[in-house]
């Protein structure tokens, strides 16, 4: 038995992609083949095969206990409208030239309809500190039941309105909002338009002041979330040349959206300073400082040896003053003492009395 797990009818728009998913159960294990037949009435069934289509076509198989296989077609066109045909068959002679086989291939079939994709065209514009997000469709007769307003994974607005033009308004500048933003038209098959705010990087440093022991490696770290990503990082110490990766004790990685300093066996003299990260991407360049202060690997002990100074000068102090004391007021103690012991004494004796 064979059967094609994806809907058997799928909607799509050109320039997307489609996924379709087959298993089949034999013994022994089934092979899968994908056929496809176009619209026209003269096109007859021809297989298709990995890397067909100017390589836009991929298929994937597994024989495992069963049959599995996935064929996936990218960047659509009208030309892919058509039945598509997952075949089965456990027959050894099923691909014979000249036999035919003992056993009849199990088919099963999905029909694609690929659409062409309507013009979207969209717009920033700012007013009154506010940015003013629009996307406009036409030429389309699809019938739309909404929109959505999207920011990566985040939905932003929402609406039941089935006019083909949608706006979304900003408080703010363009430089705290950049990004991509998605116009989603609650369409079948969906619509999406993409509106983005572009600005030059916006630098900030992780920590703006770093501190490192002397023979330590230190790390001073810049970031962008600003969009499109940085495209170029660069690093130098108050303001002369950048410093290259690699070179001495300096190692740089950079990605898109961060940048890593290390250096290498920190020095007092050598190091100690302000480093400058400047990102530039096709907006322009944005940039930022960060100080670094190194410090003797004895730094964490002089507040231990402040405490034992203190406790050696008091003890010191206390010995001194025992070893001075007149032996005389030992003695006026002790008479003293004796005197009121026999005052009591004899008080005693006379209460008795």
């Amino acid at each position: 038995a064979g059967f094609i797990k994806s809907p058997l009818s799928q909607k799509r728009l050109t320039q997307d992609s489609v996924e379709l998913h087959c298993e089949a159960i034999g013994s022994p294990i089934p092979e899968i083949q994908w056929w496809f037949e176009g619209n026209d009435p003269n096109e007859t069934y021809a297989q298709l095969w990995d890397g067909a289509r100017q390589d836009r076509v991929k298929i994937n198989a597994t024989y495992n206990l069963h049959s599995t296989s996935t064929i996936y077609i990218a960047n659509l066109t009208g030309d892919d409208s058509g039945m598509y045909e997952c075949r089965a068959s456990s027959d050894p002679d099923r691909n014979h030239l000249s036999k035919s086989p003992k056993v009849k291939w199990i088919r099963s079939q999905a029909n694609l309809f690929v659409i062409e994709r309507p013009d979207i065209k969209t717009q920033v514009a700012t007013v009154a500190d506010k940015l003013v997000l629009t996307c406009n469709m036409s030429g389309s007769s699809f019938h739309i039941e909404g929109h959505e307003w999207v920011h990566g994974d985040k939905s932003l607005q929402t609406d039941t309105d089935s006019s083909t033009s949608t706006s979304y308004t900003i408080e703010g500048k363009m430089e705290q909002h950049s990004g991509v933003y998605e116009c989603v038209y609650k369409t079948t098959p969906v619509v999406k338009g993409q509106v983005n705010i572009s600005v030059a990087p916006q630098v900030t440093a992780y920590k703006k002041s770093e501190h490192g022991n002397e023979g330590d490696t230190g790390v001073l770290i810049c970031k962008s979330t600003s969009f499109p990503p940085v495209v170029t990082w660069v690093w130098n110490k108050n303001g002369q040349e950048a410093l290259v990766n690699g070179s001495g004790r300096y190692i740089i990685k950079s990605s898109g959206n961060k940048t890593e300093l290390r250096i290498l066996k920190l020095s007092i003299e050598e190091d100690t300073g302000d480093y400058h990260c400047n990102g530039t991407n096709a907006y322009g360049t944005g940039g930022t400082a960060v100080n670094l202060r190194v410090r003797s690997r004895l730094a964490a002990l002089w507040p231990f040896l402040g405490i034992v100074a203190e406790v050696l000068v008091l003890v010191t102090i206390i010995f001194i003053y025992e070893k001075r004391r007149k032996p005389d007021e030992v003695l006026d103690g002790k008479k003293k003492s004796n005197a009121t012991n026999h005052k009591d004494k004899n008080v005693r004796q006379r209460n008795a009395n």
